[in-house]
């Protein structure tokens, strides 16, 4: 309540197979202006990931994300590395990849609308990946989905700001947090600091009539801290102030392109980036054993 929401990131899960993988989707926000920014690799789940920065007006006075009431999110897209995966896996995930035609032309679209590009499976090739990477279980049945939106903790107006009172508040609420490596993911420098729901699950009819219960979507909780070198700038920006001339500070700094807003703490001057370590632990969020405690 009298909280407006901004959003830090959007992530996507992906196949690294027959063009399905992290371009599939890259392109689009490429196109609308994203920059392609630092790879992280995670070796134990044969991931590797992307992740993009928005256009530069989306944090400035004039484009302020005013449709999500901040900046525009970065965008992480992840792809599992198929090749790395035992020959049965392969087979399956290139039998729907390579079925679904031109399907990857339209990852975005299919997103947006929650469908797959491909056929639904077996319920025992969805077992059959499950067993050998639950990312790729995953994937098989969500397709291009939206597979979390994180939440800035830190744009917040009340004292849920700090994530470890927002963690509290939602336990507290009935919300279970996926506790892999402690319920707060911490970066080595102290700088960001995330937390994350256990995946929702949904009911969901295989091609042969089975209908099981898979996870879906989540929610994470990012809080970036300022930088060393920002500690010292206002963390509120002022109100509008009457210059005598009849200008208010708003006016003012439009006319003389001087905006006071910079003065303050902006997204940029807070610590960017992701922290693989805290990235492999978010993403058991969808993980039988998590989903299974949440259930419990």
């Amino acid at each position: 309540e009298n909280n407006s929401l901004c959003y830090d990131h959007l992530a996507f899960r992906t196949f690294g197979v027959n063009g399905y993988g992290i371009d599939s989707l890259a392109q689009f926000f490429l196109d609308y202006g994203y920059t392609q920014r630092d790879e992280l690799t995670f070796p134990g789940k044969k991931l590797r990931a992307l992740w993009f920065s928005p256009p530069p007006l989306a944090d400035s006075f004039f484009g302020n994300g005013s449709g999500m009431n901040g900046p525009l999110p970065r965008i992480f897209i992840s792809e599992l590395l198929v090749d790395q995966m035992s020959p049965r896996t392969q087979g399956i995930i290139r039998k729907y990849t390579e079925s679904s035609g031109n399907g990857k032309k339209y990852a975005a679209l299919a997103s947006s609308l929650g469908h797959l590009t491909w056929d639904k499976p077996l319920y025992s090739e969805f077992q059959q990946l499950a067993r050998e990477s639950e990312y790729a279980a995953w994937t098989l049945v969500n397709g291009h989905a939206l597979n979390h939106v994180t939440i800035s903790a830190h744009r917040l107006k009340t004292y849920l700001r700090d994530i470890k009172k927002l963690n509290q508040f939602l336990e507290e609420s009935g919300f279970r947090l996926n506790s892999e490596g402690g319920v707060l993911k911490v970066s080595p420098d102290g700088l960001l600091l995330q937390s994350s729901t256990v995946a929702d699950s949904i009911s969901f009819q295989f091609s042969d009539g089975i209908t099981e219960s898979v996870p879906c979507s989540y929610i994470e909780f990012a809080e970036r801290l300022v930088l060393p070198q920002y500690e010292n700038l206002p963390h509120t920006e002022s109100a509008p102030r009457d210059f005598g001339t009849g200008y208010t500070l708003e006016l003012h700094r439009i006319k003389c392109h001087c905006d006071f807003a910079e003065l303050t703490i902006k997204e940029f001057h807070r610590r960017d980036g992701f922290e693989v370590a805290s990235a492999d632990k978010i993403f058991e969020s969808t993980s039988k054993e998590q989903v299974s405690r949440a259930g419990a």
